[in-house]
């Protein structure tokens, strides 16, 4: 057992976790991370690996609002029941733009744009797209306040600002963030329904890579996936809750200045290697 490489495993889970779900783009820190810690696999596994480890961050919302996303728990009422299928129903239409999108560019865009060029300018662009954004809505309150208050044109309008995740270095959060507070809802709501569009884009992605890779490991390969999983669940419990514990009192600025100085970063490593 190469201890090393579950170091390694260890590692990439922990990023996983803290960058999936704040608006940071986990591609581009994963990009930059790889330079460092190589793990000793086939790039069709590590390709694989990137993705599947999602799983694991996956199953920390799924347990942090199992109660919220619960339409059969008993302890709700029938129009509570109703609201959360209504809800549902939401993430179902916005998951649609890039869930097509997704299958049909796929390839096509990890083959022309996954490229630090690309993560690097998506950083930095999207980074100045939230102080923007931001700055402009410091001043103005936001109309959607709750997921009742969320329309179901509302959802689709997000689930396409969804699809510009897909090229890489956007972040997927980022992406509906950017777009959620455009639309005028608060923070919590941005976040929150962030976070429920991520549980079947990122369940069918990592379905789409574990087909493509064939489902069949080493003892070795086993045991690196399960260890990244099990790293970013756990991670990603403590991100999440930090998330939103700080969007209570603050806004996405931070975010997007860090996000101009890891894309500065990654640009300037890459430009003299």
């Amino acid at each position: 057992m190469d201890l090393l490489e579950i170091f390694k495993a260890i590692i990439l889970g922990i990023i996983e976790g803290i960058t999936e779900w704040l608006p940071i783009s986990s591609t581009g820190h994963m990009i930059l991370v790889d330079e460092f810690i190589k793990l000793k696999a086939s790039s069709e596994f590590k390709e694989m690996f990137l993705v599947v480890i999602q799983l694991g961050a996956i199953m920390a919302v799924v347990i942090l609002f199992f109660s919220k996303l619960n339409p059969f728990s008993r302890k709700k009422s029938k129009a509570e029941k109703h609201e959360t299928i209504k809800l549902w129903t939401k993430v179902i239409i916005g998951i649609i733009p890039a869930g097509v999108c997704g299958l049909l560019l796929d390839d096509w865009l990890n083959e022309h744009f996954y490229n630090y060029q690309t993560v690097s300018l998506m950083l930095i662009v999207y980074g100045l797209i939230f102080i923007v954004v931001e700055t402009l809505n410091k001043k103005k309150t936001p109309i959607i306040n709750s997921f009742n208050d969320l329309s179901y044109q509302h959802a689709l309008y997000i689930g396409i600002f969804q699809t510009l995740a897909l090229i890489p270095g956007t972040s997927r959060s980022g992406a509906t963030i950017v777009g959620a507070l455009i639309l005028g809802t608060s923070r919590y709501i941005a976040a929150e329904f962030s976070f429920f569009l991520s549980i079947p884009i990122m369940f069918g992605a990592s379905l789409v890579k574990l087909l493509k890779f064939g489902l069949v490991f080493t003892k070795m390969e086993l045991v690196l996936l399960i260890t990244g999983m099990v790293v970013a669940f756990l991670v990603s419990l403590f991100t999440i809750k930090f998330l939103l514990d700080y969007l209570k009192k603050h806004d996405f600025r931070p975010f997007g200045w860090y996000r101009i100085v890891i894309g500065l970063i990654v640009l300037i490593y890459f430009l003299v290697h």
